[in-house]
């Protein structure tokens, strides 16, 4: 085997790609700071039971395992950070009232999609310590401000309400958690598979039935959607809740493309418990860009001590970097390697202003760049 290979769906970025992410990773935290969100960063490993800690089992299927030398225990290398996130507010900050945090790195993951890598930046924002709809609107608005913020245009918004569901599975005697007696009719209804929603609600006495069955075809534009849910879904005050919630999100955006509401989309980590909201946008040759996801998770620091209302989401940096234009690399002013005072303080001073200064070395060819000369014993550029 050669050396130089890397594992599948592992790969360098080189710098052109560097640059383009990196800017934008500054870009998108200087954004988040200007909205109040405080900027942390967690371990790349923490051990095991705590990094998949209220998560379910979907992380722990992408998660890397492997033994702390130091103390035996197990340990993970994270596949996603919003745990870590609600580890720090509830556990280290330990603040009363609302706290806003944001963070940009990298996660690490058994698997990926055909043509993904397993390797993600994933950059996002996270608040914690508010139940109410405006903090779920506050998310969702910095969510696409933020991809606006990228450049990205053409932005199509998709809502669900992870809720609903629960509270018709609930009526259904399910858990409503997607893990337990659920889990089959929870697939199902995330894969859209409308023979199997209907077999496996078969035995339901209604208006479970009837309302877990239309779930599968009540999706489209929102207002469109929204009307027809609460032409068909019972009057549970969990099902009405959801869809008010809805309706407000939808009624808050005015900036993108479409909105669409999409009553049975379960996909993402199970530990959402409410409103959820996904941005995409138009790729070449038709493609449909997944610029970014997330929604409300209560509880999710239920295992660290503080069970607090929490709403946040998450990015593929590099994912957004690639749609964003090519920024115009620094063409370097070459300087030559002289031991000269004043030669040292006009390269301090140009990069100061921002300038890229090359010192070349011995037999370096820099063709066509801007050079640094002495004339009449100053430096000037030529």
């Amino acid at each position: 085997m050669r050396k130089w290979l890397l594992p599948e769906a592992i790969e360098d970025v080189l710098p052109a790609e560097a640059a383009r992410v990196e800017a934008l990773r500054r870009t998108l935290l200087d954004h988040f700071r200007g909205r109040g969100y405080r900027l942390v960063q967690p371990p790349l490993v923490e051990f095991l039971d705590s990094l998949l800690t209220g998560t379910g089992r979907d992380l722990d299927l992408i998660t890397f395992k492997t033994v702390d030398p130091m103390s035996g225990r197990m340990l993970g290398l994270r596949a996603d950070t919003t745990p870590q996130v609600a580890r720090i507010d509830a556990h280290m900050l330990n603040e009363t009232g609302v706290t806003r945090l944001c963070y940009a790195g990298s996660v690490l993951r058994t698997q990926a999609a055909p043509g993904d890598t397993r390797q993600v930046v994933q950059i996002g924002a996270e608040l914690y310590g508010h139940a109410g709809i405006e903090a779920d609107r506050e998310m969702m608005q910095l969510m696409l401000s933020t991809v606006a913020a990228a450049n990205i245009g053409g932005l199509h918004l998709d809502l669900g309400h992870v809720g609903l569901y629960r509270e018709l599975a609930k009526a259904a005697a399910l858990d409503g958690t997607g893990e337990g007696n659920d889990s089959e009719l929870f697939a199902a209804l995330r894969d859209k598979d409308r023979p199997a929603v209907h077999e496996l609600t078969d035995g339901f006495a209604e208006p479970a039935r009837s309302a877990l069955r239309a779930l599968v075809t009540l999706y489209g534009p929102a207002d469109e959607t929204l009307a027809a849910a609460r032409a068909v879904l019972p009057a549970l005050p969990g099902v009405a809740s959801a869809l008010d919630a809805l309706a407000a999100l939808a009624a808050s955006v005015h900036d993108v493309d479409a909105i669409h509401v999409d009553l049975s989309d379960l996909r993402g980590y199970h530990y959402y418990t409410g409103a959820t909201f996904s941005v995409f946008a138009q790729g070449g040759h038709g493609a449909v860009i997944d610029c970014g996801r997330g929604g409300r998770y209560d509880g999710v620091g239920r295992a660290f001590g503080r069970a607090r209302p929490a709403t946040g989401f998450s990015m593929d940096l590099r994912r957004l970097a690639s749609r964003t234009s090519a920024a115009a690399e620094a063409r370097a002013i070459v300087a030559p390697a002289a031991d000269d005072p004043a030669l040292a303080q006009a390269i301090a001073a140009l990069r100061q202003q921002g300038e890229c200064v090359v010192v070349a070395l011995p037999g370096e060819s820099h063709e066509g760049a801007k050079r640094l000369v002495k004339d009449g014993g100053r430096w000037r550029i030529e």
